[in-house]
């Protein structure tokens, strides 16, 4: 219990400096519908938010309703989407999403974690990224690279397991929290502590944690 109320205390000052630091931080990604987020979201699984912003344009101009993704040619929309890494299987999930989505859930994207799982190539850190932007629905938090990297860094977790992480978080942070906390972490990786080894003595957070900055966990 000691153990859990010092990482509850260290995080809610994480969160604190963060905020400071990113007051305004959100989702970089374009879009202009809730169909065109999951589709952005599904293509950025082991691809940079920069280069799905490259592709997205060009394909959202190309396939502007979601009946266009259902009647897709599948070999034609993987050369659409090649450069984003992992074509074919993303393809299969797309094209199998557009279906799901207009035969059974009347052509809305679900709104509810329990059915938004449903849809192919959603898991739980893309169905909270659609939830929370889409319907401003906070069921969780969402781990990508940079949240697993950065928790790891800073002592909240001990897992490597995205859902196992993304539990320890909510049990460290408030609810009213969980949104604004995933974009904000998402910034402090992308801007001071980036993805690679360096010296992390002066980060504002290794600061606070002093352990961070002779950590480099397993990614």
């Amino acid at each position: 219990m000691r153990h859990l109320a010092e990482r509850r205390r260290r995080a809610l000052k994480i969160n604190r400096i963060l905020g400071r630091l990113f007051p305004r931080a959100k989702i970089v990604l374009k879009y202009s519908n809730n169909w065109e987020l999951l589709v952005a979201v599904i293509l950025s699984a082991q691809c940079t938010d920069k280069k799905v912003n490259e592709v997205t344009p060009t394909l959202f101009k190309k396939y502007p309703t979601l009946a266009d993704y259902i009647t897709a040619d599948p070999r034609e929309f993987e050369r659409d989407v090649r450069q984003t890494g992992f074509y074919r299987a993303k393809t299969k999930n797309i094209l199998a999403a557009a279906r799901m989505v207009k035969e059974k859930f009347h052509g809305k994207v679900p709104r509810a974690m329990k059915e938004i799982l449903q849809l192919p190539g959603v898991a739980r850190k893309t169905a909270n990224v659609v939830l929370g932007n889409a319907y401003h629905v906070v069921e969780g938090i969402a781990v990508d690279t940079h949240v697993k990297r950065l928790s790891q860094k800073l002592g909240l977790t001990d897992f490597s397991d995205p859902n196992k992480i993304e539990q320890d978080l909510m049990e460290l942070l408030p609810k009213k929290a969980w949104f604004d906390f995933t974009y904000r972490i998402i910034e402090y990786g992308r801007q001071i502590c980036v993805a690679r080894k360096h010296d992390c003595m002066k980060h504002p957070l290794s600061k606070l944690y002093p352990k961070a900055a002779a950590t480099w966990p397993s990614r």
